[in-house]
């Protein structure tokens, strides 16, 4: 059982891959938060493993994992193999020691965790812009190995192994800065859209949350991850953060369908 969360795709392909892979249901974060029956319950098979696979947000794991890692129970859990994989464009920061922190309280433990670097689309702060296609290409060249990789040890059930890039000032990024990015940038309240938007509909269609609805411009709810999809999947480039995002680039995973 594979639960994901993603924006712009780069933690849905590494999550299909898994899932393919160890022919483990896949199901979407997002769908299962925004579920207002949803119980949070779930069945393991006996040999089942549970994964979580996600972006890491400003050297952290984003708040919606955490909080639907906090709300769910496995009804017959007996020491299943449980892993979690984080994609980051450079460095996971603290991100294992916050995971490990966030099922402090639960019966079960992490068994393995693992970083991948893939391309870069964060954009809504001055000076962060998305990769050179270059070195976007390079990323995702070198993620097919990396998930390759990481499939075999999870195949074998490899224990006690964590490989997430801790990267540096790790402390400062993700204990100090991190609580800023989520009090003061996780919100749509600077999103809007310029007068070339064509109406397509993408944004809606793309945001995990659903907060997205157009009707002749898209009008952006209150429950946003910042996950910036509804940005970087805009035909036209006419959708924005503040000031923030002009004059910067795009970003999607080339296998995600966009249509």
């Amino acid at each position: 059982m594979i639960f994901y969360f993603s924006g712009t795709g780069n933690s849905e392909w590494i999550a299909r891959q898994v899932a393919a892979y160890q022919n483990e249901k896949l199901i979407s974060i997002a769908d299962e938060m925004i579920d207002l029956n949803n119980t949070f319950q779930y069945t393991l098979g006996e040999s089942e493993m549970i994964g979580f696979v996600f972006p890491v947000y400003s050297w952290a794991p984003p708040a919606i994992v955490k909080e639907f890692i906090k709300k769910i129970c496995f009804t017959n859990y007996n020491s299943h193999y449980c892993f979690f994989i984080c994609s980051c464009g450079d460095e996971a920061g603290l991100t294992l020691k916050i995971m490990h922190e966030v099922i402090r309280m639960k019966e079960w433990e992490w068994k393995a965790a693992f970083s991948v670097i893939m391309p870069n689309n964060y954009v809504s702060l001055p000076g962060f812009d998305t990769d050179p296609k270059e070195l976007e290409k390079k990323k995702l060249d070198d993620s097919v190995g990396d998930v390759q990789r990481i499939n075999g040890l999870l195949e074998s059930r490899t224990e006690y192994y964590f490989d997430c890039k801790k990267g540096s000032f790790a402390f400062l990024k993700s204990r100090i800065i991190n609580p800023l990015f989520n009090k003061y940038q996780v919100t749509s309240k600077p999103f809007y859209a310029t007068d070339d938007c064509i109406s397509c509909g993408l944004c809606e269609k793309h945001c995990p949350m659903h907060n997205v609805k157009v009707d002749e411009k898209p009008v952006w709810g209150d429950n946003c991850t910042s996950c910036l999809a509804c940005y970087h999947i805009c035909p036209r480039h006419a959708i924005h953060y503040g000031k923030a995002t002009l004059k910067k680039h795009q970003y999607f995973h080339p296998e995600h369908k966009r249509y």
